[in-house]
């Protein structure tokens, strides 16, 4: 197993297939009256959040609790970062408290990868910039897998803001992993030239979203970053939902078995309409119960929970 999980690159399909089978059993757990295991007693887990994110901290938080490890949240807003604290220093002290694992959300991309250099105990990137987010990529393939019983053959669309979302690039490398077929689709100011290409072979690019629908076993929304509006990359927000926005009639084209999903925080009446995400094609709740499932499997392969 490996030590660090910094990318969706560091997966091979032997590895994310483990991590997607222990997540199941971790699932069986969360049904129990009592959702404890004692595997990583005595372990220290810390929550190293350098950017808010309220659901994946949360997420992480539970999986390490439910595991019975000590967890150490740590908010870089007031604390001595904000004073000026490197990356580097703050390594220090966590390697001087003992910590087992370090979780790390942060603004710069490549972040955890120099805090694994620099830290004994595991580093499992929470998402970097607008690089990666490999666990967030773990949870849908674990969602699709629950819900179509396979990821291998699937044709899956990811629509949206492409070039900032480290959500998409974590899924298409994972993905494509586990032999699934990307399509990115979204407007072409959102979809960086050649990342398919330079992510994994075979994924394609479509800036047609209804041309897509019809083939989609998934379809992935990604939240459109509002704070990026001010950078002109589409005309009006009115416009993308016209265009990119998943609405009932868009919803109607898809296959009848297919999903939809979103990994959350939405913006209902944007990228996605209420009705749809109210639907019962809908895994967004079910991909947040999913998450601290497949993080609990992470944190027990990662910290050698089976020794």
């Amino acid at each position: 197993m490996l030590k660090h999980l910094l990318s969706g690159a560091d997966l091979d399909a032997a590895t994310a297939t483990l991590i997607l089978d222990t997540a199941a059993e971790m699932a069986t757990v969360a049904g129990r009256e009592v959702k404890k295991l004692p595997a990583l007693r005595g372990r220290t887990v810390v929550n190293l959040f350098y950017e808010d994110s309220t659901r994946t901290r949360i997420s992480f938080e539970a999986a390490a609790k439910r595991l019975s490890a000590d967890v150490i949240n740590f908010s870089a807003k007031g604390s001595s970062v904000s004073k000026g604290e490197s990356l580097k220093d703050t390594a220090l002290t966590l390697q001087a408290m003992g910590a087992d694992a370090v979780v790390i959300r942060h603004p710069a991309s490549g972040a955890p990868h120099r805090l694994a250099n620099w830290v004994e105990g595991s580093v499992l990137n929470a998402g970097d910039g607008t690089h990666e987010h490999p666990t967030q990529a773990l949870l849908d393939a674990y969602t699709m897998r629950a819900r179509l019983g396979r990821i291998a053959g699937l044709s899956v669309a990811v629509v949206g803001d492409v070039l900032h979302s480290r959500v998409a690039r974590s899924n298409v490398l994972l993905l494509a992993t586990l032999g699934a077929k990307v399509t990115l689709v979204g407007p072409p100011t959102l979809i960086p030239v050649d990342i398919g290409a330079a992510l994994a072979p075979g994924t394609e690019v479509s800036y047609d979203l209804d041309a897509v629908l019809p083939t989609s076993d998934v379809v992935m929304m990604l939240r459109v970053q509002r704070e990026r509006m001010a950078d002109s990359y589409f005309p009006s927000a009115r416009e993308y939902a016209r265009r990119y926005g998943l609405d009932g009639p868009r919803m109607a084209r898809l296959p009848d078995h297919a999903i939809v999903m979103h990994p959350g925080p939405m913006n209902r009446g944007m990228e996605i309409a209420p009705e749809v995400a109210d639907s019962p094609r809908s895994t967004i709740v079910e991909q947040v119960a999913n998450g601290v499932s497949v993080r609990m499997a992470v944190l027990y392969l990662l910290l050698g929970g089976m020794h």
